[in-house]
């Protein structure tokens, strides 16, 4: 099992526009190249400031330049000269001189897999050859969960996996192709480290994504290939690109940020006061079981990342959400309950429970009778939610802690009529259907 190695402490004084931050490298993940200054201008790697910033030099105003940035990161457009017409305040002259400096990228599909719950994963190759995985997630109306709950709380419909029309959908992007983090239990960790992600190929998911959805995306997880911290600037920038009214218009508040423990840049995070949801994932209770799963434990103990974690409490002032990957005979039995609990004591908590998938074998998720005893003994002692999380898409390796750039399982999908990511499907239009857990 790799030890992760030194790392400058400075690293959480850094800028919050600075890229390729010692911490990223400390993990030996490559840094992302610097952003071009000169020709070719990448439009698609920049956020709204940036691309007033650089658009400027064309005598385009702020306000223009935000029309710009829509026709970009909302419309998806591979030409400005194209968009002109319905960019008002631009010149055809100012659009070809624009074009004449930019470049357009593309991340191209490679494999569709659709999974038999309707998770859909797609699989992206990078231009430099290696290969990265996101995932659609299809989630219900609230309105239709609300009423089931309330079903299961008159005990009129059973506990249990229910399927739930879908309304929309929530996207899980990769921050990092590979990911030198090693966790044990996660395919991911295994293909090592291989380089962070730039902004625009991070987007370039997304985009693609929601082009071809039948319902609306209404959220981004950055849960998928790499530790989304180690790529804090090209991460933020894409968030920062996702929550813009002028681009997706994706709420701050439906952006969530998953990190294993990057303790330096947790608190960058916090002084940078970033609005979107960070969640925290824990493998084990105590350091000594944590680090037999979690090689980042051996570089940022577990009595370090939780004084992160309340730091960022006490900044946020929301309910703190944990991951918990729940490994059967390994975490889950009532004394690793009463521990995490008293690791989590004073603080107000959500405890999401995520059954490992491990196609190796090595690890199992609990049995029904060991997670009945878990969750007994975690409420007795914790006195917060815990909510066992339904991971979706195992048979095409789109599961939590399989993405491993693979094309496997499911059935190859083609979407030859895709949807206006602006606008709703069609009440014809197929809908997937969703498990839920209680």
């Amino acid at each position: 099992m790799p030890v992760l190695p030194e790392m400058d402490p400075t690293v959480g004084a850094e800028p919050a526009a600075a890229a390729g931050s010692p911490a990223e490298a400390a993990v030996g993940c490559a840094p992302a190249s610097a952003e071009p200054v000169a020709s070719p201008l990448l439009l698609r790697n920049l956020d709204l400031l940036e691309m007033q910033r650089e658009l400027g030099a064309f005598g385009v105003s702020a306000e223009v330049a935000r029309r710009i940035f829509a026709a970009v990161h909302r419309e998806g457009v591979g030409s400005i000269e194209s968009a002109q017409p319905r960019i008002r305040g631009l010149s055809r002259a100012t659009a070809r001189a624009i074009d004449a400096r930019v470049a357009w990228p593309e991340l191209p599909v490679v494999d569709r897999r659709r999974s038999e719950d309707g998770f859909l994963k797609y699989l992206f190759r990078l231009g430099d050859g290696p290969e990265i995985e996101a995932v659609r997630i299809p989630l219900p109306d609230p309105d239709d969960a609300r009423a089931l709950r309330l079903e299961r709380g008159r005990h009129a419909q059973p506990l249990g996996l229910v399927a739930l029309p879908t309304a929309k959908y929530v996207v899980c992007l990769s921050a990092q192709a590979g990911c030198a983090l090693a966790c044990d239990f996660c395919e991911t960790g295994r293909l090592g480290g291989i380089r962070n992600l730039e902004t625009w190929e991070i987007v370039a998911q997304l985009r693609r994504i929601a082009a071809e959805a039948d319902h609306p995306v209404r959220g981004v997880v950055f849960m998928g290939m790499g530790e989304p911290l180690l790529n804090y600037a090209n991460v933020m920038r894409a968030a920062r690109i996702f929550a813009s009214p002028a681009g997706p218009a994706i709420a701050a508040k439906a952006i969530t940020v998953s990190t294993a423990g990057v303790v330096p840049l947790i608190h960058r995070y916090i002084a940078d006061e970033q609005p979107y949801r960070l969640i925290f994932s824990l493998g084990a209770p105590t350091s000594e079981e944590r680090a037999r799963l979690m090689p980042i434990e051996k570089r940022w103990p577990l009595p370090e990342l939780m004084a992160a974690i309340r730091a960022y409490g006490e900044r946020s002032r929301q309910r703190i959400t944990i991951a918990y990957v729940a490994i059967g005979g390994v975490n889950t039995s009532p004394e690793h309950a009463l521990r995490l609990a008293e690791l989590l004591q004073g603080l107000r908590v959500k405890l999401n429970l995520i059954d490992v998938v491990d196609p190796t074998g090595r690890y199992r998720p609990p049995s029904d009778q060991e997670m009945s005893a878990f969750r007994s003994a975690l409420d007795a002692a914790l006195g917060a939610p815990v909510v066992r999380r339904y991971s979706g898409g195992k048979d095409i390796g789109a599961a939590c802690g399989t993405l491993a750039a693979s094309r496997k399982g499911g059935a190859a999908w083609h979407d030859p009529a895709p949807a206006s990511p602006a606008a709703p499907a069609s009440p014809d239009s197929p809908r997937t259907r969703l498990p839920t857990l209680s």
